[in-house]
This record gives structure tokens, C-alpha cells and sequence, in this order.
């Protein structure tokens, strides 16, 4: 896992996903994209998912965040993708 301060660039609405581990069956997720630091369009940007209350939590777009990432990789149909998981975000400034 990494902590980073990152900008958030948009926030997509919370949606319903299947879970074995909540009683309910779901739990909330929502994809947030964050850039890094660096006063150009064109630094490094993530799109994770996060999960839980903290996927209902709102972000404002430019919000600075400090923001806990795990990356992992899974393989689906002979494919490999990486999976960005922001565990944690904490805002810095709004």
C-alpha cells in the first residue's frame, strides 16, 4: 500500500455490489479518479475503487486528498488487469 496527496479529479455515484461478506449481500462502491501533484494535466492519474462508507463519502472535484492506494493485479479470460483500491482518503484541503 501507498499514501499519497493526490487531487480529485471526478467521483462517480455509489452503486450497489455484490458481497459475501456483508449480511445485506452488498455493499456500496463508487470509482473516483485522482491525479498527482505537479501543476500539469498531464501527471500521473489513478482510477480506484472504494468501497463501503467510504464510497458514499463526497468528494468535490480539485479537493486535495491524502489517499491510502493498494494495487493488485487479476487475470480474467486469459487477460491481466490492475486494480487501483483506495483504502483510505482523508481531505487535506476543498
Amino acid at each position: 500500500m501507498e499514501t499519497k496527496i493526490l487531487r480529485v479529479v471526478r467521483q462517480g455515484e455509489p452503486f450497489d455490489v455484490s458481497s459475501s461478506k456483508q449480511e445485506s449481500g452488498t455493499i456500496k462502491k463508487c470509482n473516483i479518479v485522482l491525479q498527482e501533484l505537479g501543476g500539469s494535466k498531464f501527471e500521473n492519474e489513478f482510477v480506484c475503487a472504494m468501497f463501503g462508507e467510504l464510497a458514499e463519502k463526497k468528494f468535490s472535484e480539485g479537493d486535495l486528498v491524502a489517499a491510502t492506494l493498494r494495487f493488485s493485479t487479476h487475470e480474467h479470460q486469459g487477460q491481466v488487469y490492475q486494480d487501483i483500491l483506495c483504502t483510505e482518503a482523508v481531505t487535506i484541503k476543498g
